[in-house]
């Protein structure tokens, strides 16, 4: 088993920016955020050294459970070399002995409909969940909206946008709405209307120190805030995620004032543009509900993603291996019992 240490974390570093498939979550850098884990890169070689595979892995105690191993967005390869991907499902073996661990779950970066990959991860061992529908079931976002950008001017991209969209955008600007890039203390801003945000559409949001650990650990190369005001006052706000050869839309929140100017749509309009100046392959809109009906509550969020041209993409879902079979099935109870509890106590 090879794991990146203190000697090759630059090397690896430089091997995840390069890639294709190259995933922000996948990063030393959030592997920092997410400090509550304890965080193990597993990577697979060639015979000269050279790194030809990886995967960042979150390891955290779950009470009464043991060790859960948890991967977001990888594998980092080749996904249909059997070879490589051999190699570091071993490598993973190992490091779930290492740490006693109960079960090992990856939510890939790979499309649902990759019958080769799938293939393959049943031959090595893995099973798979694949029947996710709403945000609540998978830690990621099974269903999300991707932009292709590659290669593609401002003008190209802004015409693919649908005419409502592109109507909005202009509107925001007539009206007088500007974009500016914050600073760590506009953080701030961005949370209060987070709260507002939360409150409004029914989901916890995360503390203002978390935000911070962000921008602490990825910006300003990786990460940026972008504030939309409006008379001179913050309306809204977005977080953009920008590392190899993609940007995402990480988080964003909107004002219960002032939506009639259309701030939100400005602001991802700012972050594509941010994306084609950088050269980026794909802007990441983000999740969606897999739900795609007018009566679902989600729908509006779906409406407005595809608007902006982007392709609705359907990952594989969850890969997993249980090491421990009967301690994975109970601790699966547990957590259905534990989202039907946050469930009622949100009033869901």
């Amino acid at each position: 088993m090879v794991l990146v240490n203190q000697q090759n974390k630059e090397k690896y570093t430089k091997f995840l920016e390069s890639h294709p498939r190259c995933n922000f979550q996948q990063s030393l850098e959030w592997g920092k955020v997410k400090d509550a884990w304890t965080n193990e890169v597993v990577l697979a070689e060639d015979e000269n050294g050279n790194i030809i595979g990886s995967l960042s892995v979150l390891i955290r105690k779950i009470p009464i459970f043991g060790n859960l191993m948890y991967s977001s967005r990888g594998p980092v390869c080749d996904i249909h070399d059997e070879k490589v991907l051999a190699q570091l499902t071993e490598g993973l073996k190992e490091l779930a002995k290492k740490y006693h661990a109960f079960v090992l779950k990856i939510e890939p970066d790979i499309k649902s409909d990759d019958q080769e990959f799938r293939a393959l991860a049943l031959k090595l061992g893995y099973k798979i969940k694949d029947d996710a529908k709403d945000f609540s079931e998978e830690i990621q976002p099974r269903y999300v909206f991707r932009l292709q950008i590659k290669g593609k001017t401002e003008d190209e991209v802004f015409a693919n946008f649908h005419q409502k969209t592109r109507y909005n955008i202009r509107l925001a600007t007539k009206k007088g709405v500007t974009v500016k890039e914050g600073t760590k203390e506009d953080l701030k801003d961005f949370h209060k209307i987070m709260v507002e945000t939360g409150a409004r559409d029914g989901f916890i949001i995360r503390p203002l120190e978390y935000f911070e650990k962000m921008y602490d650990n990825l910006a300003p190369e990786h990460m940026k805030v972008l504030m939309a005001y409006y008379e001179g006052k913050p309306i809204s706000g977005v977080i953009p995620i920008m590392y190899g050869n993609k940007t995402w839309y990480l988080y964003g929140a909107s004002s219960n004032e002032y939506r009639n100017v259309m701030p939100n749509y400005l602001l991802q309009w700012e972050m594509i543009k941010i994306a084609i100046s950088r050269g980026d392959d794909i802007y990441d809109l983000r999740g969606v509900s897999g739900v795609v009906d007018e009566s679902h509550p989600q729908y509006g969020l779906y409406r407005f993603k595809k608007g902006f041209g982007a392709e609705f993409t359907e990952f594989l879902g969850e890969i997993y291996i249980p090491f421990k079979p009967l301690t994975y099935k109970m601790y699966k109870i547990a957590e259905k019992v534990f989202r039907k509890l946050r469930a009622l106590k949100r009033g869901v």
